[in-house]
């Protein structure tokens, strides 16, 4: 199996970003800039993915596509993290995602939408 948890990569990379100054707009900051301070990063895993999707759009190769799916699973295990830290959520990421792709099994064919 894995050697790390979701949970720790998500802690590696945040103390990563917290040490690039990436959070540090939400020191003493009020709830609702907190709020929208997390809205954007939401947005910036959704940039990520567009960066994909111009890799393969403009043909830049196989390690440009790894490279920004890296980027999305990098953002989205720091915001993770950070929503943790801010008390958004308070189950393990290694928990929820255990137990939804559980949950996914038992699904049918397309969850049951066209597409």
């Amino acid at each position: 199996m894995f050697s790390q948890t979701l949970d720790s990569m998500a802690d590696a990379v945040h103390e990563t970003a917290v040490e690039k100054g990436f959070w540090s707009i939400i020191d003493g900051a009020p709830q609702e800039q907190i709020d929208i301070f997390v809205t954007k990063q939401l947005m910036m895993i959704v940039s990520e993915a567009v960066e994909v999707m111009e890799a393969i759009r403009k043909s830049h190769g196989p390690e440009a596509v790894a490279d920004e799916m890296a980027d999305i699973v990098i953002r989205t295990l720091d915001l993770y993290a950070g929503l943790k830290e801010l008390e958004y959520v308070n189950t393990d990421l290694q928990v929820a995602f255990n137990n939804k792709t559980n949950f996914n099994t038992t699904r049918p064919e397309k969850n049951g939408v066209k597409f």
